[in-house]
């Protein structure tokens, strides 16, 4: 798969300072995100890019836990729901942030660009890049305009567990977790540790660098060619624990010019399952 020359998914935060003083200034969703933590709400109450929207990802951008893992996708009329609400629009320009580390504006990211909508980006560095460049933050919530998105799944790929289990025999599955998590030396959460059979260790953190900013588009085609996603590479796919920092692999790809699926159910959906088989160790298996 070659590099193209589609526009960037991530956005700085001089660019979205332009782009917010301009014509048609984007839409913007907060998406702040703790894995098991307390809910970020009072956070955006407390200070938010101006003009934007709170969205819950446990809530609204994931199903209830279940068989399906511990964020499924959620039902896409529901989630279309949340996006009109929010004011998205199918022709407006979306961008979303998180608190920095980009893993729930990705998963914002993915699920938008998953259900049709061309022109959603991510806020590279989240709100401390925005505050760092002399942003500015509001408390007060500005009502916004309803819009008239309606999702269409499938504008870009989804595997399911079978789908993973074939891609990392015939093509590249990437895992996206701490490599501890890969190898089985630990696992936190999920039943048990390890990894799918075939899959190879991408860890999300070396998508950014120290600045927590994403690393060029070159350097990001360097990391994924190492990893065998080149030119001439096959298929790419990714998961994660739970489908949330899979998606920021994703869109680090994406940014790379490198088209790739998520499994979304990821590791807490096949480990689930004692019948699937289950990788340990630094190699594939």
């Amino acid at each position: 798969m070659t590099a193209n020359a589609s526009p960037s998914p991530v956005l700085s935060a001089a660019a979205l300072k332009a782009e917010l003083s301009g014509p048609r200034p984007p839409v913007l969703l907060d998406v702040r995100w703790q894995l098991g933590g307390p809910n970020q709400r009072p956070a955006y109450e407390a200070g938010h890019l101006p003009g934007a929207v709170y969205v819950d990802l446990d809530a609204e951008l994931a199903g209830p836990a279940g068989e399906g893992g511990r964020h499924p996708l959620p039902d896409p009329e529901e989630f279309g729901a949340v996006m009109r609400r929010a004011g998205v629009s199918a022709d407006t320009p979306v961008v979303v942030y998180d608190g920095g580390q980009g893993w729930a504006a990705a998963r914002a990211w993915w699920l938008l660009r998953w259900t049709g909508h061309a022109r959603v980006r991510v806020l590279d560095g989240g709100l401390a890049a925005w505050t760092a460049g002399g942003g500015s933050l509001l408390t007060e919530v500005t009502p916004v305009e309803r819009g008239d998105f309606k999702p269409n799944p499938g504008a870009i790929g989804l595997l399911d567990a079978d789908g993973a289990a074939a891609l990392a025999r015939t093509g590249l599955l990437l895992d996206a977790r701490a490599g501890e998590r890969y190898r089985g030396e630990v696992e936190p959460i999920d039943p048990v540790g390890g990894h799918i059979p075939g899959a190879v260790s991408a860890p999300t953190t070396e998508n950014v660098g120290p600045d927590g900013l994403f690393l060029t588009a070159d350097a990001l085609r360097a990391r994924f060619a190492e990893l065998g996603a080149d030119a001439a590479g096959a298929q790419v796919g990714v998961y994660c624990g739970s489908g949330v920092s899979g998606a920021h692999e994703v869109l680090a790809l994406a940014a790379a010019g490198i088209p790739a699926a998520l499994y979304a159910g990821s590791w807490s959906h096949w480990s689930a399952d004692p019948a699937r088989p289950v990788a340990v160790g630094s190699l594939p298996g």
